[in-house]
């Protein structure tokens, strides 16, 4: 369940985190009303989505409000849970039997599907559309590009990789939260010294391991340094930003920055967010979706006002853009090259009228989530909660002010580099090896 975790979005509420939760699995497909279950190429405008509230009432209620309006070219929908809905859309639009319209995450997936001419090019179309991409967050455009041309549009919600802190730990050792990398090399023994680990962390899941790496290629290298990786650049993980990042990475580790154990902790059990919430963690590196559940289950942590949270802090001398931010950019919508003319078109008007429109927009933030459009900022001041204004206002200007808001790397890359990059990267925490050796066995792997 670790991917569903951060694909299902976390939500403001405890009650609604769980409903979200309570979706992933392996079973599905099942059809909403009206709808026909297995409907692919050839049988009408289809649509496959994931399951989980509240994202399935949302995409049920822009498929009514859209088939309502258009009554002759209505859109047929089925619903799977997370890892039924992985397996049957890859091995559909392998077949040419996909859906009309095409959600997912962009990035490596969308790459994949676009090596095999199995999506369409928006890019004419979408710039037609001026009052839509006007109003979506120019960040979000870089994970449903592929060279140069558009093959997704972004959509629903933004879930960036935020750093937490415990407030209540920094006052027992009395200092501020870290401006800046050095700063947090300079707390590490401070904290040590109290007895509280300077950082949570669920390493055994892995992939909360790589949310560092992203950070700090950035942070020293700039958005370059990983770009030139996806984009299959020759040895482009030994680029000098990226060794120093990695070498800084096992640094933090050495110097005993993680809470002991740390690779045998998981993120599926929230153990890392109870390490934090509890004060045995001073601070954890973790996606926006981790904030409902610390505020559920962290007695007054996040209502009494405890929880502190900011964007990553810069490197000294590094050429990254503070403002940069890495996690969930957007979801991604493609249509199928294999539809036809007229359900190609069906598809485009729902994707132009219905999902980023004002009632969608409106349900998202209600949802406790930030849609990926500016307009979302005029909604929040509807939300009373202070700790969940000032939080949701805090996502939205991250999201909104990164000049790069990266995608994360194992949904970026394609899954044999993915894999590789997950297994590596425990390696690297783990101090079994060099960060050239981590180079060089991802090197090994580039365009594969």
């Amino acid at each position: 369940m670790t991917t569903s975790r951060r694909t299902f979005l976390g939500m403001v509420g405890g009650g609604a985190l769980a409903a979200g939760l309570a979706a992933c699995g392996s079973s599905g497909p099942s059809s909403t009303p009206g709808s026909t279950t297995g409907a692919a190429a050839g049988s009408g405008t289809t649509y496959w989505f994931l399951t989980g509230q509240p994202q399935q009432a949302i995409r049920e209620a822009q498929v009514k409000a859209f088939n309502d309006a258009n009554p002759n070219t209505k859109i047929k929908t089925t619903e799977f849970q997370n890892d039924a809905f992985k397996a049957k859309i890859k091995t559909a639009i392998g077949a040419g039997q996909g859906p009309t319209l095409i959600w997912g995450w962009g990035g490596g997936g969308l790459k994949a599907y676009v090596e095999a001419g199995q999506v369409e090019d928006l890019t004419d179309w979408f710039n037609g559309q001026t009052d839509l991409k006007n109003s979506i967050f120019p960040s979000a455009f870089t994970a449903a590009t592929v060279n140069g041309k558009l093959y997704a549009v972004p959509g629903e919600t933004v879930t960036p990789i935020v750093l937490f802190y415990d407030k209540r730990s920094f006052e027992k050792i009395g200092a501020q939260p870290p401006q800046s990398w050095g700063d947090i090399m300079d707390l590490v023994p401070k904290f040590n010294e109290k007895g509280i680990a300077p950082f949570s962390l669920g390493g055994q899941s892995r992939w909360t391991n790589m949310m560092w790496l992203e950070f700090l290629f950035d942070r020293i290298g700039g958005s370059e340094v990983f770009q030139n990786i996806y984009d299959g650049k020759k040895d482009g993980w030994s680029d000098p930003s990226a060794l120093k990042a990695l070498d800084e990475m096992q640094k933090l580790i050495k110097a005993n920055g993680f809470i002991k154990g740390f690779s045998s902790i998981t993120a599926d059990s929230n153990a890392d967010q109870a390490l934090l919430y509890t004060g045995k963690a001073a601070m954890m590196l973790h996606g926006a979706w981790t904030y409902g559940n610390m505020k559920s289950s962290g007695k007054d942590f996040v209502t009494g006002g405890h929880l502190g949270y900011m964007n990553f802090p810069p490197v000294d001398g590094g050429k990254g853009d503070p403002s940069d931010t890495v996690g969930n950019p957007g979801q991604y919508m493609s249509i199928s090259s294999k539809a036809s003319s007229g359900d190609k078109d069906t598809a485009k008007k729902f994707i132009a009228n219905n999902t980023l429109d004002d009632a969608t927009v409106d349900a998202w933030v209600k949802s406790g989530n930030i849609p990926v459009v500016k307009s979302a900022k005029d909604k929040l001041s509807s939300i009373t909660d202070k700790n969940d204004s000032e939080w949701l206002n805090f996502v939205y200007d991250t999201a909104a002010n990164a000049k790069n808001f990266a995608q994360s790397w194992d949904q970026a890359l394609s899954p044999t580099q993915a894999e590789t990059l997950l297994d590596n990267i425990a390696k690297l925490f783990q101090l079994s090896i060099s960060p050239q050796q981590f180079a060089d066995n991802m090197n090994a792997v580039i365009g594969q």
